[in-house]
């Protein structure tokens, strides 16, 4: 009969030993201390096997205690995990120089505890069913996914590699989006952009894992009580055995993933392929939750970063980026010897419109014509709002024929837009090009210059109509 292993759990908090003792007292023997102390004498009259501590504590606190406990030659090998509130993460770094192997963050996720307690809990051998490959493969995937920024990359380098290295007939992981769908992210069977919509009823040892938050291994599937609702589609299989695994996070949200994979092999899922599989989990849970943040730090600064040069009106570049843009084009036509067009064109009395209706009415008619402006433009097209009711679109690689088609196209679209609150009214535009092409024009100033010449044409012959200086 196995002795169960000891924790020493202490908390001044009786609700927060409680919530622990409960999830843990089946699988381990529970010893409780309520303060620094009592961390300190009971380690030291019981030898328990793990200490769970939080920081914030009477007479002696957990970083405290946890750095008496690290000196003592007879309690310096018991792994500590540290409890503290997300708000308090200077005392995590305290703590981890005062010598705690790992720390979790209040308020807790109940998976998570058991995770890191079964990672710091494992025996001495636990390596002992691995081979020689296996460590060094261990080993190369930490630092290949280490280095990657991209989850979608991470997931499928793991379930690449982990097929490779193993008697396996597919590795998956497995995610569950906001809509609650269950779905493949990446399988050593997939291309890498699929994906693949589970139907949960037909993979009750993922819906297991999905509830319990627990690894589920099913070892034969033909005779499993488990998989007797999805007998049929099993006798065609031609796998044996099953592992699915969860990938829990430590701090971060990265979303709900599994790890699963099946095995032809007659013997189940043998403690090599089982230990394997745990620490390749927690190789990902990490790397999946920096990457994630990463991945979020990074969105962020790019959003922010093109907001910057965005107009907040009409989601058109504003006035200097447009100069920015315009002074990079110009130069790439002097340099390569390509035409460059530019479009200006501005609302024909737009001040009515205005005076009319109000300047709040008056927003909404330049938000539809930056909608209009978008939809026409091209992707290598550059449109702006130049300011007030003025646009301006920059065309590379577009010789004059292709500048006056593009103007007079938007030219149109404004002319047969019905606007909302303004009926009957009827909004026209006044246009005008230019082109650099055989270096005839010798700046981007000059070319901004023909442009608005061309659009004050128009205005003086009539308006509503495209010109060229």
């Amino acid at each position: 009969m196995d002795i169960k292993k000891k924790i020493l759990i202490v908390d001044d908090e009786l609700f927060f030993r409680e919530v622990l003792k409960d999830i843990l007292q089946e699988r381990f023997t529970i010893i409780e201390g309520k303060d620094g102390e009592e961390a300190v004498s009971l380690s030291l009259k019981h030898a328990p096997d793990l200490i769970i501590l939080d920081v914030e504590m009477p007479r002696k606190n957990g970083i405290e205690a946890c750095r008496i406990l690290k000196a003592d030659p007879e309690t310096r090998k018991i792994p500590i995990i540290l409890f503290t509130a997300r708000t308090k993460k200077q005392d995590l770094v305290i703590g981890l120089k005062a010598g705690a192997d790992d720390y979790i963050t209040k308020p807790v996720c109940l998976p998570e505890i058991i995770a890191r307690v079964d990672a710091h809990l494992r025996a001495k051998d636990f390596y002992s069913d691995l081979e020689d490959k296996d460590l060094r493969f261990l080993l190369e995937i930490t630092e290949s996914i280490s280095a990657i920024r991209n989850p979608m990359a991470i997931l499928r380098l793991i379930v690449e590699k982990m097929a490779g290295i193993m008697d396996i007939a597919r590795c998956s992981v497995i995610s569950i989006n906001d809509k609650g769908e269950v779905i493949v992210k990446a399988s050593n069977d997939l291309d890498c952009q699929e994906e693949l919509i589970l139907d949960l009823r037909k993979y009750p040892e993922i819906q297991k894992s999905i509830e319990s938050k627990q690894t589920v291994v099913i070892n034969d599937i033909k005779n499993d009580p488990l998989m007797f609702s999805v007998r049929e589609q099993t006798e065609k299989l031609g796998y044996n055995s099953i592992i699915v695994i969860p990938i829990i996070k430590k701090e971060s949200v990265i979303g709900t993933f599994f790890l699963r994979t099946a095995s032809p092999n007659k013997d189940g899922i043998t403690e090599r392929i089982y230990k394997l599989c745990q620490l390749i989990a927690n190789i990902s849970a990490n790397a999946l939750e920096n990457a994630t943040l990463f991945e979020s730090v990074q969105a962020a600064q790019d959003y922010f970063e093109e907001m910057s040069v965005r107009d907040g009106l009409t989601g058109l570049y504003n006035h200097r980026h447009f100069f920015d843009r315009l002074e990079e084009e110009f130069s790439r036509a002097s340099r390569y010897a390509v035409p460059l067009s530019l479009v200006f064109f501005d609302l024909d009395d737009f001040k009515r419109i205005n005076d009319l209706y109000g300047h709040t009415q008056g927003d909404q008619v330049l938000k539809k014509i930056g909608q209009l402006v978008r939809s026409i433009a091209r992707e290598s097209d550059i449109p702006a709002r130049y300011g007030g009711d003025e646009f301006a679109i920059i065309l590379p690689n577009t010789k004059e024929d292709g500048a006056f088609d593009l103007a007079s196209r938007i030219h149109t679209a404004i002319l047969d837009c019905e606007f909302e609150n303004f009926p009957g009214e009827q909004i026209t535009v006044s246009s005008g090009i230019s082109t650099f092409e055989n270096k005839n024009i010798q700046s981007f100033d000059e070319l901004v210059r023909l442009a608005d010449d061309g659009m004050y044409k128009s205005k003086n012959q009539g308006k509503n109509m495209v010109s060229q200086a």
